[in-house]
C-alpha cells in the first residue's frame, strides 16, 4: 500500500472502529506483513470495518487470539487484521437449558470457568492453550472428547457472522431446527476465516461428570493398537475417549477415558482393565501427552499433520505413517482418536522438505484408501512451498462456488484455504 492509500484506509477504518493502529511485525500473518489492525468491540463495528475495508480494496484476516494463524497456508495478501480480542464476553448462560452464548473472541478457558460454576462444560478440548471460540470454530479443532459428544459441528446451535461486504447474517439459535439451503454454522466451521468473520456463537453444554478414570495399556504394533481400540469401542464400557499415542521413540499407548457416576465409572474401569489385558493400568490423572498436539510437546513447535480415516483403516494408516517416517529418516509422533479415526502427527521443525514431502505423500495415499485425508496443518514457509498442504479435495468445485457466493472479491484471507480459496 502507498502512503496515500494507507492514510485513506486508516481514516476509513477509524471512522468504523475507534481502536485502529498501525501493524507491527508481530501482527504479520504467518510471515505475511500487515498494514493495519482494527479491534472492534461489537458485531456492528466488525460490519463497519469490513465495509470500509471492501471500499478500499483491502484484504482482511480475522484474528481471535492468534494461536493458530500459522495453520493452513499463508494468505496471498493481508492488509488488515480484524482482531476480535475485545469481543470476549460470555453473553448468556442458560444453565437450565444447557446453553451458552458467547462472543467469538472469548477464551475457551473463560467460557469453561463461567459454565463450570453450574457444573457444566462446553465439550471442546483446548488442544492449543489460549484458544478463542472463533479460532476453534474457524479451524475445526477438536480433541479426545469428540468420541462421546462429537465436534464443534455437533455442539453449535447458532452463529452470527459478518460477510466480506459487511452484511451481518445469523443462523440457528437456542434450539435445533431443520435448515433449508446452507447450514451456515456447519459451513463456516473449518473455513479458516475465508468465508466470513464469526462474531458470536451459541452452544449446547454437557454436565461435568462426577467421576472419571483413565485406563492405559502399551502396544507394540499398529495391528495391536487397532485391536485394542476397537475392543473398547465395541464393548459396553461407553468410553468418553479412546486415544492412541505412538511416540517417535517407538513406545505406544492406548488410553481410555471413562466418565460418569462414581459407581458406574468404577464398574466400567474394572471391565476395561479386563478387556485390555496384561499391562493395563487405571489412574485418576490423564497420561502424559493427553490432549496435547504432538508438534507442541516442546518449546520449539514442529510440523503438524492431521490424518483422518475410517476406524477400519487405523492400523494401515498408523503403519504407513511410521514406515514412511522411518524411510525418510525423520522422527514422527502420532497421537489422536482411535475411535474416531482422527490422528495428529508431529515432525521436527527442521525436517528436510523432501523428507516431509515423502511422509505426506505416502501416508496421504493410505488415508485416502481408507476414506480419509492428510492435511499439513502447521509448517515453515519452505514446507508450504514444497509440499501440498491440503491434498486432493473431491468437492473443490463446490467449495469454490461457495467462496464465490460469500466473498466474490476474495477479500477474506485469500489463498489460506484449500485450492487457494
Amino acid at each position: 500500500m502507498t502512503t496515500v492509500s494507507l492514510d485513506a484506509a486508516r481514516t476509513a477504518l477509524t471512522s468504523a472502529c475507534q481502536d485502529v493502529s498501525d501493524a507491527t511485525p508481530a501482527d504479520a500473518v504467518d510471515g505475511v506483513p500487515v498494514a493495519l489492525v482494527a479491534r472492534p468491540s461489537t458485531t456492528e463495528e466488525v460490519a463497519e470495518v469490513l465495509r470500509a475495508a471492501a471500499g478500499h480494496g483491502l484484504a482482511v484476516v480475522p484474528r481471535g487470539r492468534g494461536t493458530k494463524l500459522t495453520w493452513g497456508r499463508r494468505p496471498e495478501q493481508a492488509d488488515v487484521v480484524v482482531d476480535l480480542s475485545r469481543m470476549a464476553a460470555v453473553l448468556d448462560h442458560a444453565a437450565g437449558d444447557l446453553i451458552v452464548k458467547t462472543e467469538a473472541g472469548a477464551l475457551l478457558s473463560d467460557v469453561q470457568t463461567t459454565v463450570g460454576s453450574a457444573g457444566q462444560r462446553l465439550s471442546l478440548d483446548e488442544y492449543v492453550p489460549g484458544s478463542s471460540i472463533g479460532g476453534m470454530l474457524a479451524t475445526n479443532l477438536s480433541g479426545p472428547g469428540r468420541v462421546a459428544v462429537g465436534t464443534a459441528r455437533d455442539l453449535l446451535l447458532g452463529v452470527t457472522v459478518v460477510r466480506a461486504d459487511g452484511v451481518v447474517a445469523k443462523a440457528g439459535g437456542r434450539v435445533v431446527k431443520n435448515v433449508a439451503g446452507y447450514d451456515l454454522g456447519k459451513l463456516v466451521i473449518g473455513s479458516f476465516g475465508t468465508l466470513v468473520v464469526i462474531t458470536e456463537a451459541v452452544f449446547r453444554l454437557h454436565p461435568v461428570p462426577a467421576a472419571r478414570r483413565f485406563v492405559t495399556v502399551p502396544f507394540g504394533s499398529a495391528d495391536e493398537a487397532a485391536r485394542l481400540a476397537q475392543s473398547v469401542v465395541h464393548a459396553q464400557v461407553v468410553p468418553s475417549a479412546v486415544e492412541v499415542e505412538w511416540r517417535a521413540d517407538g513406545e505406544g499407548t492406548v488410553g481410555v477415558l471413562l466418565g460418569g457416576t462414581p459407581a458406574g465409572v468404577e464398574a466400567r474401569t474394572a471391565t476395561t482393565l479386563q478387556l485390555l489385558g496384561t499391562g493395563a493400568e487405571a489412574a485418576e490423572q490423564p497420561p502424559a501427552g493427553w490432549g496435547v498436539l504432538p508438534w507442541l510437546d516442546s518449546s520449539q513447535p514442529g510440523i503438524g499433520l492431521k490424518l483422518t480415516c475410517a476406524l477400519s483403516g487405523l492400523a494401515p494408516v498408523l503403519s504407513a505413517a511410521r514406515r514412511s517416517a522411518a524411510d525418510a529418516g525423520v522422527p514422527l509422533t502420532l497421537r489422536g482418536s482411535g475411535a474416531a479415526g482422527v490422528l495428529y502427527g508431529g515432525l521436527p521443525a527442521d525436517a528436510p522438505v523432501g523428507a516431509v514431502a515423502a511422509v505426506v505423500a505416502a501416508t496421504r495415499a493410505v488415508c485416502s484408501e481408507h476414506g480419509g485425508s492428510l492435511v499439513v496443518l502447521e509448517s515453515p514457509a519452505a514446507v508450504q512451498d514444497g509440499v501440498d498442504t491440503w491434498g486432493p479435495v473431491p468437492a473443490i468445485d463446490l467449495m469454490r462456488r461457495v467462496k464465490e457466493q460469500f466473498d466474490p472479491e476474495r477479500r477474506l484471507a485469500p489463498g489460506r484455504f484449500v485450492g487457494g480459496i
